[in-house]
């Protein structure tokens, strides 16, 4: 049966007179309910744990705005966490965490299967929100790609180049290739899991990809988005999957290819017209509105966005940021950006 949602319409190929339409990061600290929900948890790691309220800062944007698709809210540390690592929020510093980067601390990781009663909290929100979304809106689940979770994972902490993650890579690749292959194993049962429970939709985010070079980027970005997303559409037959591989530039030509996604999303570093000649070819994409628009709108932010539709109205689109929409944006922006794409 073909699908009726417009996210699913186009993630088959279907290319429709109006792109639908989501954003990264949509529940998130720019809208006042979200702030006030997670003062409500009491912290960042309580919220993303508690079902109902995960739930509900989940559903907060759908009701604001009416967007064609809901996306979990979690966060891509959770899967390590399951595995073990410990994890914890510093206030103006982002999460930190224990590391992994010898051999007995691989050993000491949890296997793949271990993972689910950590994360059952997770797994009930979207089950909550499978039940409590609109009947148009299509639910995403998703996880951070292996590259980009193995960077925290080594060096305990957000790094502006995943510098410490290279170094094990070059100095130990035994324990690194150990720690990504427990990856795609975890993230496959892990997004196997949100499936099932109601996810209609997932996609892996790889937010550092664009600083693997060389073969590194086949090996460790498009191989195991490939390797995660063959073993869940063996499970899951008919399942989308969206790859973003972040800071691809001109590597995202050949993506679907590479990885077997649906989609691929793009961020803002690249030119749409650019985009839709050499990546939508081949199917899907996703974006790719540069995430500033939202914080300073006006008649620039109406001018990219019609662009963007423009660009890419020859082919199966979804409308999206070219990444997570920032804590500064200002939620009528949104509703401008919205309004414009389906507009006109």
């Amino acid at each position: 049966m073909a699908p009726t949602k417009t996210i699913l319409r186009a993630l088959a190929g279907e290319t429709l007179p109006t792109p639908p339409i989501w954003m990264m990061r949509q529940a998130g600290r720019y809208l006042p309910e979200y702030r006030a929900t997670r003062a409500q948890a009491g912290d960042f790691l309580s919220l993303c744990y508690n079902s109902d309220l995960a739930a509900e800062v989940t559903l907060q944007p759908i009701r604001r705005y009416g967007f064609d698709a809901a996306i979990l809210f979690a966060d891509i540390l959770l899967l390590p966490q399951a595995l073990g690592l410990d994890l914890w929020f510093e206030t103006g510093e982002g999460p930190q965490m224990s590391t992994v980067t010898t051999m007995d601390g691989l050993a000491k990781l949890k296997h793949a299967d271990a993972i689910h009663e950590k994360l059952a909290p997770v797994y009930e929100t979207v089950r909550i929100l499978s039940r409590e979304l609109p009947a148009e809106t299509t639910l995403i689940g998703f996880a951070g790609a292996p590259w980009t979770v193995a960077s925290y994972m080594i060096a305990g902490h957000g790094t502006s180049d995943q510098g410490p993650a290279h170094r094990l890579k070059a100095e130990n690749r035994a324990v690194f290739d150990g720690i990504i292959d427990r990856l795609v194993d975890a993230t496959v049962e892990y997004l196997s899991m949100q499936v099932l429970a109601g996810a209609e939709v997932v996609k892996i985010f790889d937010s550092w990809a664009g600083t693997l070079q060389g073969d590194d980027f086949a090996t460790y970005a498009l191989e195991p988005a490939r390797k995660i997303t063959a073993s869940l559409k063996a499970r899951h037959p008919g399942l989308p999957v969206i790859a973003f591989p972040r800071g691809a530039a001109e590597r995202f030509a050949g993506v679907h290819a590479a990885t077997g996604a649906d989609c691929v999303a793009l961020d803002d570093g690249v030119d749409a017209a650019w985009a839709a000649e050499h990546v939508q070819k081949d199917g899907c994409v996703q974006g790719n509105l540069a995430s500033s628009h939202m914080v300073t709108g006006g008649q620039p932010l109406i001018n990219e966005a019609r662009r963007v539709v423009e660009a890419f109205s020859k082919g199966p689109h979804i409308f999206n940021l070219g990444h997570g929409i920032t804590p500064g944006a200002d939620p009528a922006n949104v509703q401008l950006m919205i309004d414009t794409v389906r507009g006109g």
